[in-house]
């Protein structure tokens, strides 16, 4: 009887976890679509347009350490408790960057006059990613304890992780039909209803976990002697290198598709050439990337019990280099037709038209014989959401979008096993300094801030396909540290009490 209480406590608690990894995913992937709005604020400029990911990843190199901390002195409900509050005041920020601060000037950065709102959204982005890094922090060793550890846990934490994808699919999807076309009018208040919605999703994860069981096998009450270890994990050769590749990897991960939807939404000649609902049409894409990794994680769920995770990794990383160098030798005009599931042009022309006031009759009349002389009397209407009579042609199309994007978008199916395998190699054999290990991991999920912005960089100076052979030189590493550098040869230090 007190074994199957116990199993049942488990069960909720794994829930519970599910529940969290995938609220990770819903702050996280905020970032880069609405990253699409800034960009056009200031004129097209990829690496400001991801500076709100970058906050949000640079928390997590100051909140690594001391949520590992947390979970020691507080435990893994309080500090879950905590992350959740945290969360609301960061998205209520994000909020307010759309009604303050838009025609203060603050600073000059090179060509650009920076605003308060932005600060505020930059602050807002910051605070969320503190919320994530708590988060991420208690998920991911409870998992692996629920699990108990190697395979087992390995796969419960792929489980984890098949819910983190389906709420990164949603998120950029939501975000880009909110969007829609992005231009000089598009504003935070374009996506105020997601804001909210994330907002009242946290409020109601505060209210389930505060009724929920949580075993705490690393609370440590009353006065806290504070333990002297003689080595750290810094002492493991296979832990250190897999903290790298947890730093590489998040890189990877937010890079890919984040890179990915600034290309299709940009209507310049360095974007994909897709005029019309680019960001609609990017969320749409960068969606199925996030999909396929929910595919990636249910499959490696599965068969974690048999393949190990080694294996795994060697795979997944091998691929993931061939598919992106193939998108960049891929030239842009070879495309592909979205479907209407991605894109349905007369749904978008309607709506379009809706919107500039032309009635019903006339939308169905132009849509059965098209004509740029039947949009001339809404030609204002049309021209104050930066949409021309052509734009309003072309969007009768369905949009080609580069076969390249397809390449990318399949390394979801790679990157998807990728942060389970790399954690679960990394603190293999670590025994009581796993602990300590959780919040270096955390640390190094600044990565998924530093290399995109680093990418963006480079996609300013030579192009966005031209920006991914630095992902292609990341996946060789990650090939590395799956071949070789994940073999513990410290087994000589002893790990147990």
């Amino acid at each position: 009887m007190e074994q199957q209480t116990k199993q049942n406590r488990n069960i909720i608690a794994i829930i519970t976890m599910f529940f969290l990894f995938a609220m990770i995913s819903f702050v996280t992937n905020l970032a880069a679509p609405v990253g699409t709005i800034w960009k056009n604020q200031y004129e097209g400029a990829n690496t400001l347009g991801m500076m709100g990911n970058m906050m949000n990843f640079l928390a997590y190199l100051f909140m690594g350490i001391p949520a590992g901390n947390m979970l020691v002195r507080i435990g893994y409900k309080k500090t879950s408790l905590i992350a959740t509050a945290v969360g609301v005041v960061g998205l209520f920020l994000q909020y307010l960057s759309s009604i303050v601060g838009a025609n203060a000037e603050v600073f000059t950065l090179g060509e650009y006059v920076i605003k308060f709102n932005f600060i505020i959204y930059l602050i807002g982005a910051f605070i969320c990613g503190l919320c994530v890094c708590m988060l991420n922090t208690v998920v991911n060793p409870m998992l692996n304890l629920l699990g108990g550890g190697g395979n087992k846990g390995n796969q419960l934490i792929q489980a984890g992780g098949a819910l983190n994808s389906l709420a990164g699919t949603l998120t950029p999807l939501f975000v880009g039909v909110l969007i829609g076309t992005v231009n000089k009018n598009t504003t935070m208040t374009d996506v105020e209803p997601l804001l909210f919605l994330a907002m009242g999703v946290f409020a109601f994860t505060f209210i389930v976990i505060s009724f929920v069981k949580i075993p705490e096998p690393h609370l440590q009450k009353g006065k806290i002697k504070k333990e002297k270890f003689e080595y750290s994990p810094w002492s493991f050769r296979h832990t250190v290198l897999g903290v790298i590749g947890i730093f590489i990897y998040v890189g990877i991960e937010i890079g890919i598709p984040g890179t990915l939807l600034f290309y299709l939404a940009d209507t310049t000649s360095k974007g994909a050439g897709i005029m019309v609902n680019g960001a609609a049409i990017g969320g749409a894409v960068a969606a199925i990337y996030w999909l396929l990794m929910l595919v990636g994680r249910l499959t490696s769920s599965a068969i974690s019990g048999k393949v190990s995770t080694r294996a795994q990794l060697i795979t997944v990383s091998s691929v993931a280099i061939i598919f992106v160098i193939i998108a960049i030798a891929t030239p842009k005009e070879k495309g592909i037709n979205l479907p209407k599931i991605v894109y349905d042009p007369i749904e978008t022309t309607t709506l379009t038209l809706t919107n500039a006031g032309m009635p019903a009759e006339e939308i169905t009349a132009f849509i059965a014989e098209p004509s740029q002389d039947k949009l001339a009397s809404y030609t204002e209407a049309l021209a104050e959401e930066e949409i021309t009579p052509e734009n309003v042609m072309k969007s009768l199309e369905t949009p080609k979008v580069p076969l390249s994007a397809l390449f990318l978008v399949l390394c979801g199916l790679c990157t998807s096993l990728m942060w389970g395998g790399i954690f679960n190699l990394a603190v293999e054999g670590l025994g009581k300094y796993t602990a300590q290990a959780s919040g270096i991991f955390m640390m190094m999920v600044v990565g998924g801030g530093i290399l995109p912005l680093l990418q963006q960089f480079i996609s300013d100076s030579v192009g966005y396909m031209a920006s991914y052979w630095l992902i292609v030189a990341m996946l060789a590493y990650l090939l590395y540290y799956g071949l070789v550098g994940c073999k513990n040869v410290n087994k000589n230090i002893p790990v147990n009490d």
